[in-house]
């Protein structure tokens, strides 16, 4: 989904295209929020708005809910359609080519967190036992194509028939109702603010429900994973509506309860004292982001693209790395020294993850990566199914033993502070050899080929920590290389970051598992939401329709049905008194809240549940927000960074910068999100604590020290407002987000995730893929609401049988047969057997004109190509067998092969590493091709009619050899639906050849 410069303010700020526009609404939820005190995040409530209203385009003015728009064809008030009314091919696109839908589809299956080429470990589990491999691929094209519909316009929901219109032939209609099915209950389409149509066809009345109560569900704490759980569920109930209503019951009722007077939790946009003269888009409000600040990356399946773009059309501003580091005294640090221990603390991090815990493998199945690319489904009988095959693939981030190529941290990414992934290997070069390539001068006496050894912190206690290993390598290298007080300054810089992306002391950071989630980042820019994060929640909480909120519902005691008993009741006691009681029970409350034991379980929780909430951390970040009237920095850059002085003056023993390096060592400028003049200063590390014990005075004074250090030149003024978060004393918090602590262990974050009965859990520390995000918490929300849907309605059924076989037509010519026994043996015709009949009579003359003519030319792709991808085909095969033959002699096992994604590793390392001379040859040849494909563009229209008329041809003659297959009324609807009935009146016309790329004036699509 692209976006569109917002036109309504001079700001370099983002919006959907084409939504329209949300008004601007007040709800208070706490009158104290007109004070403007300088409040702690867990005392002051912000008043509640809706989403900015979007000015693209700009005629777009009518208020308008999300959901409205059917841009799709849909009826709401049409009923649900069977699975015997379900009809195939109806969703594929007109004059979009196989390639091209192929191309489209892998890409929204991308956008979704999905891998196009491979199931899902919740999809092998579900369909191992019922199809074949051949039939992967087919389910996978469907799956893909259904992500295409919901990617494509978020706005509106998918539907069954939709869904059923993705697959190619009637015979793969169980896989799509499969496919649909596991989409919608997963969360991975109809999900955010999007209305689900009512398709169920019982109409019950209030008064002819049973008597019986009405099922519900409470779910606790209103941030995001509880909102969007909440929704998400409001979503599933109206979708199997037909489920209850069938039974004369009512779907289950939703109930959020937040013990805060406000909604977002640990998102949370205070509003400023001042909002008037600001230069926000109109309906925006000035506020500054206490909690969760930035969206990291749009692409590659966040699905807040889908909500903040797609649906609610909020305004966002992209962020850019343009940061300057000041270093004490105020000067800007040299840009070469910059980069130079950049690269250094890289390369330490880089050699501290050799230590790292291993992965286990995930069963799952690969598809035919060139059928799925090609948008062609398998043919022929099934095979055995899948399960006996059981193929183990790695996770994708692809870790293997031994010393072969692997996913390596390659450096932090100073927006977020989180580690990126890039190829490399366990076998690192010799430091001096490295710290020469990196600019650094090697003294003489230095044995070029001495290694760094990290064993001593790395196995020298039970539980060894990033930090202990982090600090053995600076010195080591501190004997390699002459490190001066300010390059030590800067490798700290690097740790405070490091330290405000784990919320902790990187002390405190488990040596093998800090970095679990490593590989599952998105791409794309960073951004931030003009006028306030928060407005992500309450749009959530307010569209379609509002959910049923009730605030200062603080719970202080849950009693759940443990697995087995009859019971099948939770009751939720809230500290006002209220009992609460509710089929199931969702808890989003933070680790932090949970460590403090300050809700009480009956019965209490297991073991297994009580290990990962003490093992795994929960760490504090904290922000000092400076409000002014004018700026004084640079307000084009983002952010701008600040060294930070050790206790002992000019140290070079690292144990003197562990305690102050966090402090005050970043800056956002927030003038083109808040609209006013704002610099927040984050608190990291130990620094995080500090802020929790001293004033506010203390903070802003200190804070303002160090400004007037970086800007010499200019007198720093008084702010006009300030606050000072604190966390760790927020009662609903207990700090900011969870890390994986040096006792964590492999699999904490699952067992975190992992329901007890009725009682099931969610937030950002049930995420493993995504923990201390936004995004992750949001995840797991709609993971929770899939175990909510499954535990009601049980499984998802499979037709039987799921793919049913081929059916072949006797097309032997029979030339005693006429036109008129033909229609009349038609009569007696069941519709499913002319329908397979006629299925199977136009694949026999597909399949005649592609043995002749070869396939339809495709519409040529972009010009030129990337020299690396010819590089890789020319090198694919033999860099795969020395991988298998590096991963038998680590394994010693000979059966064993390399994955794809180690393969893909390696090349990736051989190119970067290779000469100029040697990348020549590909360089040129993409040259060579770029100038082919635009050739091939001119022709490529000629080509194509003449492919047309050609097929026409061998298709007319095919039938003419073929007598008695079709009757006459089916002959003429063939031609009428290629657009050429005159065909079939004698006449040889070919003035419209469109059935190879589908007429957008037709239902039907041949091919």
């Amino acid at each position: 989904m692209g976006s569109t410069p917002s036109k309504t303010s001079a700001l370099s700020s983002h919006t959907s295209a084409g939504l329209a526009s949300v008004k601007k609404e007040t709800e208070d939820y706490d009158s104290s929020t007109m004070n403007h005190q300088p409040p702690s995040p867990s005392t002051t409530v912000s008043s509640q708005l809706s989403p900015a209203k979007s000015t693209t385009p700009a005629v777009l003015t009518t208020p308008a809910k999300p959901g409205n728009a059917k841009q799709r064809k849909q009826s709401s008030n049409r009923k649900r359609l069977r699975y015997s009314d379900l009809r195939p091919r109806t969703s594929i696109p007109a004059k979009l080519s196989p390639t091209d839908l192929a191309r489209q589809s892998i890409h929204a299956a991308y956008s979704s967190r999905l891998n196009p080429f491979t199931l899902h470990s919740d999809e092998y589990q579900l369909l191992r036992n019922h199809i074949c491999h051949p039939h992967v691929s087919a389910y996978l094209n469907i799956r893909n194509r259904i992500l295409r519909l919901w990617v494509r316009n978020p706005l509106v929901s998918v539907t069954l028939d939709e869904a059923a219109g993705c697959a190619l032939s009637s015979r793969w209609l169980g896989l799509a109702e499969v496919a649909y099915h596991w989409l919608v209950r997963k969360g991975y389409i109809n999900f955010g603010c999007v209305e689900i149509p009512d398709l169920s066809d019982v109409r019950v009345r209030k008064n002819k429900f049973k008597r019986s109560k009405r099922k519900t569900v409470i779910i606790i704490g209103a941030g995001m994973s509880g909102l969007g759980c909440a929704r998400q569920l409001e979503g599933l109930f109206s979708h199997y509506r037909e489920r209850w209503t069938s039974i004369g019951e009512e779907p289950p009722r939703v109930i959020v309860l937040e013990g805060r007077s406000r909604i977002g939790g640990r998102v949370y946009s205070h509003p400023l004292r001042k909002q008037e003269n600001n230069t926000l888009p109109e309906n925006s409000r000035c506020t500054a982001e206490l909690g969760a600040h930035i969206i990291t990356g749009f692409d590659h399946g966040n699905p807040l693209s889908m909500i903040i773009r797609g649906q609610l059309a909020l305004h966002y501003y992209p962020l850019k790395d343009n940061s300057t580091l000041f270093d004490v005294d105020g000067h800007v640090v040299d840009k070469v020294r910059d980069a130079m221990v950049e690269r250094l603390y890289n390369d330490i991090l880089d050699r501290a993850s050799v230590y790292r815990h291993r992965t286990a493998a995930s069963q799952t199945i690969d598809g035919d990566k060139e059928m799925i690319e090609a948008g062609r489904d398998p043919h022929g009988e099934a095979g055995p199914p899948v399960s006996t095959l059981e193929v183990e693939r790695s996770h994708e981030n692809g870790l293997v033993n031994g010393t072969g190529i692997e996913p390596v941290p390659g450096g932090v990414d100073k927006l977020t502070g989180k580690a990126h992934m890039v190829a490399g290997s366990r076998k690192k070069a010799p430091p001096a050899k490295a710290a020469e390539a990196m600019g650094w001068r090697i003294a003489s006496n230095v044995l070029a080929y001495r290694d760094l050894n990290l064993d001593a912190a790395a196995k020298s206690c039970e539980y060894p920590t990033l930090g202990a290993a982090m600090d053995e390598a600076v010195k080591q290298y501190q004997f390699l290389l002459d490190l001066s007080p300010q390059d030590m300054r800067l490798l700290n810089w690097h740790y405070a970051n490091l330290e405000y992306a784990n919320a902790a002391n990187v002390g405190k950071l488990s040596l093998g598992g800090w970095d679990q989630d490593i590989g599952n980042e998105f791409e794309g820019e960073h951004a931030q939401v003009i006028g306030g994060y928060q407005q992500v929640p309450r749009g959530i909480l307010r569209y379609p329709s509002k959910l049923d909120l009730r605030t200062y519902k603080a719970v202080q005691e849950i009693t759940y049905t443990s697995d087995g008993l009859k019971e099948t009741i939770a009751r939720v006691l809230c500290d006002d008194g209220d009992i609460l009681e509710a089929d199931h029970v969702v808890l989003t409350a933070p680790l932090g809240v949970l460590k403090e034991n300050s809700i009480t379980f009956d019965p209490a929780l297991p073991d297994w549940k009580l290990g990962p909430i003490q093992r795994l951390g929960f760490g504090t970040l904290n922000k000092v927000i400076l409000v002014y009237d004018r700026p004084f920095w640079d307000v084009d850059q983002d952010m701008f960074g600040l060294l930070r002085e050790p206790e002992v003056f000019d140290s070079l023993d690292q144990e003197d910068y562990v305690c102050n390096r966090g402090r005050f060592y970043l800056f956002w400028n927030c003038v083109k999100t808040s609209g006013l003049p704002v610099l927040i200063a984050l608190m990291a590390g130990d620094a995080a604590h500090q802020a929790e014990s001293l004033s506010d005075v203390e903070l802003v004074a200190g804070v303002t020290q160090e400004l007037a250090r970086m800007f010499k030149q200019t007198p720093i003024p008084k702010p006009s407002e300030t606050i000072v978060t604190r966390w760790g004393k927020d009662r609903f918090a207990r700090g900011s987000y969870s890390y994986v602590g040096a006792t964590s262990q492999p699999g904490d974050y699952e067992a975190m995730a992992r329901p007890i009965g009725n009682l099931h859990f969610a937030g950002e520390a049930t995420c493993g893929t995504h923990p201390a995000t936004v995004h992750g918490a949001y995840i797991s929300g709609l993971r929770a609401a899939s175990e909510v849907i499954e535990a009601f309605l049980g499984p998802i059924e499979l037709p039987n049988p799921l793919v049913p076989p081929p059916v072949k037509a006797d097309l032997s010519p029979k030339v005693t047969i006429n036109k008129d026994k033909a229609d009349a043996e038609g009569m007696n015709e069941t519709e499913e057997g002319k329908q397979k009949r006629l299925e199977a009579f136009e694949s026999e003359i597909l399949s005649a004109i592609f043995t002749e003519l070869g396939l339809r030319p495709s519409k040529p792709g972009k010009p030129g190509s990337n020299p690396f991808l010819l590089f890789t085909k020319d090198k694919w095969a033999s860099c795969k067998q020395a991988c298998d033959d590096a991963r038998r002699a680590t394994s010693g096992n000979d059966d064993t092969k390399a994955s794809r994604n180690e393969v893909r590793s390696a090349l990736g390392q051989m190119w970067r590493e290779a000469s100029d001379e040697f990348k020549r040859p590909y360089i040129e040849q993409t040259e060579n091709n770029r100038i082919a494909n635009t050739e091939s563009a001119a022709t490529f229209l000629d080509r194509l009619a003449a492919w047309d008329e050609k097929a026409m041809a061998v298709r007319r003659e095919y039938v003419d050899e073929h007598p008695g297959i079709l009757s006459e009324q089916e002959e003429m609807q063939m031609w009428q639906a290629l657009g050429l009935p005159g065909l079939y009146e004698g006449e040889r016309r070919v003035k419209k050849v469109s059935g190879y790329a589908e007429d957008s004036g037709s239902d039907v699509e041949i091919l």
